[in-house]
């Protein structure tokens, strides 16, 4: 137990789950959401307000979809940077532009406030289990500070360097995710399509040289017909590749896997899968195929 006062900005997917964690661990912790219910299923205490956030809050952890609900956060006359107090630590827990976050953390530093850009992988099952794994940028001394409140909910913790570092490591993991992903969603529907048993095709790729974190841990159950709902929608994964194409940009180098891959979860977006789990990329391909489903009988 860190002995800190939490706040947690974001009771959603992710953020909800690690609210229960601390929790769980005996943390104080308090949450604002834009849904009134969500700090309730939670079971933190409510917030109004940001204002009334930092107010009682030691720690501040960001669990949000994008740069652009972070900055509504911490901009503007009623948003974090404004009323942050020095002394305190906010952790970025979103994926998020590394530019944006960069920006905030030299506001923050201004008035005395660590920043941490601390990206986490995982998924819902980790975040339940309390195995996430945590990309963070920032100082050593926040990282120090924000340890064993990490250590309510992530297994790793790696320190990748400076603010931002974090951030863009998190988007070079979730690119990779989206490539495994799309790419094993029209694998399966080939091997449908071809007759094979795809239980089978599965047990086959994941001895080879083929296996990914799709073909191990989402698609055995896919093709059960659990799509493991409740993960990474198809909307935010779209918006991890755009920002992993973005950030390429700025590095100056070039994506030629880029763009296939973010049309993949553009089209499932555009067919109605946006909200719900990355997963439904393949039913989103298989609609291209005529309604192919992988969890369809293998052709006799």
């Amino acid at each position: 137990m860190s002995g800190e006062t939490i706040g947690i900005v974001g009771l959603g997917n992710m953020g909800g789950r690690i609210a229960r964690r601390l929790l769980a661990a005996g943390e104080r912790v308090h949450g604002l959401d834009a849904r009134p219910e969500a700090a309730g299923a939670a079971g933190v205490e409510p917030a109004a307000s940001i204002v009334d956030l930092v107010a009682v809050a030691d720690v501040i952890l960001l669990s949000l979809p994008d740069s652009t609900v972070v900055e509504a956060v911490v901009d503007g006359p009623d948003g974090l940077i404004a009323h942050a107090r020095a002394g305190q630590v906010v952790a970025d827990l979103s994926t998020a532009s590394p530019a944006s976050t960069r920006r905030i953390h030299g506001e923050l530093a201004a008035r005395g406030v660590e920043y941490v850009d601390a990206g986490i992988s995982g998924g819902a099952k980790a975040a339940d289990a309390g195995t996430l794994t945590i990309m963070a940028g920032g100082s050593s001394a926040a990282l120090a500070r924000l340890a064993p409140i990490f250590a309510g909910f992530a297994r790793q913790v790696h320190h990748l360097g400076p603010s931002g570092a974090g951030h863009t490591a998190k988007l070079l993991n979730n690119y990779l995710n989206g490539v495994s992903l799309a790419a094993t969603a029209e694998v399966m529907l080939a091997g449908r399509r071809a007759g094979l048993d795809l239980t089978q095709l599965l047990d086959v790729i994941n001895a080879s040289s083929g296996v990914n974190f799709a073909t191990r841990e989402r698609f055995p159950h896919v093709v059960r017909g659990d799509y493991l709902e409740g993960g990474l929608s198809v909307d935010l994964m779209a918006k991890d590749v755009r920002l992993y194409l973005e950030l390429l940009q700025e590095l100056q180098l070039t994506s030629l896997t880029g763009s296939g891959v973010l049309g993949c979860f553009s089209l499932a977006s555009s067919l109605g899968y946006g909200d719900q789990i990355s997963n439904r990329v393949v039913d989103a391909l298989g609609d291209l195929a005529g309604g192919l489903r992988v969890g369809d009988p293998p052709a006799s």
